[in-house]
């Protein structure tokens, strides 16, 4: 299956990259995190188009035929064009469907300067922090549960890290980790960022922006990056911070969630 949005295209290099499998059924991906099976999108079905009028439920059913384990469904749709029956359909599935903006820049504006420490994620300490970071983010999920995931995810990255891909950068505030944003290498030419996070008391201070200002660079200046590739909330904050930047909208990218057990009251 040829996956034509730069979004799922970026996704699917890094995970496969730090250890995913991808099984190409012809009209659809199977997308398997065996070493992280609570990664939502690591653990997905990506569709090539969306299903046929009443086949939403069917797409649902795959996927726990595929996943039988799984506390979560995660299905993709290679175009972000859904009528608006089908959104309704797939919501009656108990889906939550979010329509997400990426964006593309090839340089990036200087943000304001903040009072914290930059620095690339190096030791044991920073990436459990980065991890101990993520927790504190969602605190209505078990932080067993989360720690356990958060913790797989960081394995996932340092695999990056270790083959020369990127790296992740973190602000520092009296020693204290509190924003963090990642970049990694995905096709010559091209870079895409990983989970932009911010402590909540610690928002609206310049630090995302000092995060990604940092790590785009590092990609343009030291990774031969010519085209950096990140994913933002249409309606959310983050988007501004991004387009500031000096990033532009390029797509749209399609993503459906359904979340129980101990993930059901986390936050999209």
């Amino acid at each position: 299956m040829h996956v034509s949005s730069l979004g799922f295209r970026t996704d699917l290099a890094l995970l496969t990259s730090s250890g995913s499998v991808v099984e190409d059924r012809g009209t659809h991906l199977v997308v398997r995190s065996p070493d992280n099976p609570s990664y939502f999108w690591g653990n997905f079905i990506l569709l090539a188009q969306p299903p046929v009028p009443g086949g939403e439920k069917e797409v649902v059913g795959a996927f726990h035929t595929e996943f039988p384990l799984a506390d979560h469904v995660s299905i993709g749709i290679d175009t972000a064009d859904l009528t608006d029956e089908a959104r309704a359909a797939f919501e009656a599935a108990g889906m939550t469907v979010d329509v997400a903006t990426v964006l593309t820049a090839g340089s990036l504006v200087a943000p304001r300067e903040v009072e914290a420490e930059l620095h690339e994620l190096t030791s044991d300490d920073d990436w459990e922090a980065r991890a101990r970071l993520s927790q504190q983010l969602y605190p209505q999920t078990s932080e067993e549960a989360f720690m356990t995931f958060a913790r797989q995810k960081n394995a996932q990255e340092r695999r990056l890290v270790d083959a020369g891909r990127g790296t992740r950068f973190g602000a520092f505030v009296d020693g204290a980790l509190v924003s963090t944003a990642g970049i990694f290498v995905t096709e010559e030419g091209v870079a895409r960022y990983q989970s932009v996070e911010t402590h909540t008391d610690h928002r609206r201070k310049g630090l995302a922006a000092a995060v990604v200002h940092a790590a785009g660079q590092h990609g343009l200046d030291r990774l031969g990056v010519r085209t950096l590739v990140i994913v933002a909330d249409t309606d959310g904050d983050a988007i501004g911070i991004y387009r500031r930047l000096g990033f532009a909208d390029l797509e749209r990218q399609l993503m459906m969630e359904k979340r129980s057990g101990e993930w059901a009251s986390m936050d999209a």
